[in-house]
């Protein structure tokens, strides 16, 4: 299908939206026709007064004549005097598709490319053409997936996809809207009427009387039923851009396989796969591992650290190379399955071009640390920026050694609550004269459904596990605090904690069976952690 012809069933759809709600609201007011003929005008009066209300938001939906403000992404512009090497690529990946090149690239900091164009008069007019390019991206690809990925979104340009976006967003936008008023008014009314029967049962309560049921069943229902209409006219709206915007991505992969060749276009949407899953990971274990101690890598690492996670789990990103998505992320999403687009090209006849040894995407900056530095200002709040920052050997630790002491908190609680000192060495003295604080502390200290239900020797095994993780917890923050351990990172598996000597672990593991043995015998912790 055309362009022409995609405009023009976009904004036959848009049109579909007023003429819905134009025949929505003659079938109300011949209902208000009926109602003022027929019945008694109290009762009508009322009616025409609800269908009134039912009215607003279809009106308000058919007046929103403005599209949604497009936001923009936030990042750092890439002028091309900063970042020469970028723009020609970009420039001749365009000249390559067949389309201009944009007129702005913002790099950003996700796993993504993406194509936005300033587009007039109901997006049929071209406008300012902006790519936003993530760094993080740009990280986990060569240069000639890189080129690949462009390819694609200069497909879209080519194909005059991006100035149909505002007409297509523009009719879901009224869809979207006017469904939400009809819902909150009906949540509004069902919330009205819920408080009213709650606060007569509360009178009738208060006398001594018997109150009767909330029952809220039915209040809202017309509401309901006009945005169940909109929302199957919407679900139709969107089945009828569906098709057309799915084959408007194979068209672009094609253009990706025409400028990079086959085996680089695949091995792209392969990367991108794979790279995006890991930097999901690379945010929550090592990006923001030390907010909650109030903590951030180095300027610059906070972004920029994430190719150090790369560069060590090659075989991990290996796997999810090939472990491919086979359903659409939304039922919606205009994006084919990545498995389909993926075997689609790798379908393709052999072009010649086999992978090549290329440089790193990252190449094509002037200075690529400097870029994940400039990028942290417009992507971190405030309150982020203003954490101490720290080289991530020393994050990782110090945020570890926070999180320890936090976590033995509990326990130091629990073992205060019994009388005895907050730290290991007055616990364990007190473990020794007492042998009934065991049974004590486990009563304290969390457990589960299934523990505190138990009995006998099996709630025995309970509270001398309970005991046991409660000292691990304060062994470790002992350990860290005085600098006797430290926590290690690795950029391929977990932290982990580096003890003082070889063999302490094993040493630790039979010390602290020990001391909670059924006759304890703490002298054997006490010499492994608390002796000089």
């Amino acid at each position: 299908m055309g362009a022409s012809l995609r405009a023009l069933r976009a904004l036959v759809l848009l049109c579909g939206f007023y003429l819905l709600s134009l025949v929505l609201l003659a079938l109300l007011g011949l209902f208000d026709w009926a109602v003022l003929s027929w019945v008694h005008h109290a009762v009508a009066a009322k009616i025409v007064f609800g269908t009134l209300l039912l009215a607003v938001p279809i009106v308000r939906g058919l007046f929103m004549l403005r599209a949604p403000a497009r936001e923009p992404l936030p990042g750092v512009p890439a002028t091309e005097d900063q970042e020469p090497g970028l723009w020609r690529a970009v420039r001749e990946t365009a000249a390559e598709v067949g389309t201009r090149a944009p007129d702005e690239i913002v790099l950003t900091d996700e796993v993504n490319a993406a194509v936005a164009e300033d587009a007039r008069l109901l997006g049929l007019l071209p406008g300012t053409r902006r790519l936003y390019l993530g760094l993080p991206l740009m990280a986990g690809l060569d240069e000639f997936q890189l080129r690949a990925v462009l390819a694609h979104e200069m497909g879209h340009y080519a194909h005059l996809d991006t100035r149909l976006t505002p007409l297509v967003a523009r009719g879901r936008d009224h869809l979207e809207r006017t469904v939400e008023h009809l819902r909150a008014r009906a949540d509004g009314k069902e919330a009205k009427e819920r408080a009213r029967q709650e606060k007569r049962a509360a009178k009738r309560i208060a006398k001594g009387k018997k109150a009767r049921a909330v029952d809220t069943e039915g209040e809202g229902f017309t509401y309901r039923v006009m945005a169940f209409v909109y929302t199957l006219y919407g679900a139709f709206y969107m089945r009828a851009t569906l098709a057309g915007d799915r084959r408007q991505e194979l068209a672009a992969d094609l253009a990706s396989v025409r400028v990079a060749g086959r085996d680089s276009a695949a091995s792209a949407l392969r990367e991108l796969a794979a790279v995006k899953s890991a930097h999901g990971f690379y945010l929550g274990s090592y990006a923001t591992l030390g907010v909650r101690a109030g903590l951030l890598p180095l300027p610059g690492q906070f972004h920029g650290g994430f190719r150090l996670l790369l560069d060590a789990r090659r075989e991990e990103l290996d796997e999810l190379r090939t472990e491919l998505p086979t359903k659409p992320v939304t039922p919606f999403d205009s994006h084919p399955p990545l498995a389909e687009r993926v075997a689609r090209i790798e379908a393709l006849p052999d072009d010649g071009r086999a992978p090549r040894a290329p440089r790193p995407a990252l190449a094509l900056l002037h200075d690529a640390d400097a870029a994940m530095a400039a990028l942290e200002p417009v992507t971190l709040s405030p309150e982020a920026l203003a954490l101490e920052r720290l080289d991530w050997a020393d994050l990782v630790h110090t945020s570890l050694t926070r999180y320890a002491a936090q976590d033995a908190a509990g326990a130091r609680e629990a073992v205060a609550a019994e009388g005895a000192g907050p730290d290991l060495a007055a616990l364990l003295t007190a473990l020794d004269t007492d042998p009934q604080l065991r049974g004590r502390l486990a009563e304290r200290l969390p457990k589960s459904a299934e523990a505190a239900a138990a009995t006998g020797r099996t709630a025995r095994e309970y509270a001398r596990s309970a005991l046991r993780a409660a000292l691990e917890l304060l062994v470790t923050a002992e350990l860290t605090q005085r600098g006797a351990a430290r926590w290690q990172l690795s950029w391929s598996g977990p932290a982990t904690l580096r003890l003082p000597s070889d063999g302490f672990a094993d040493r630790l593991e039979a010390a602290l069976d020990a001391a909670v043995h059924d006759a304890p015998d703490t002298e054997p912790l006490r010499k492994l952690v608390l002796a000089p």
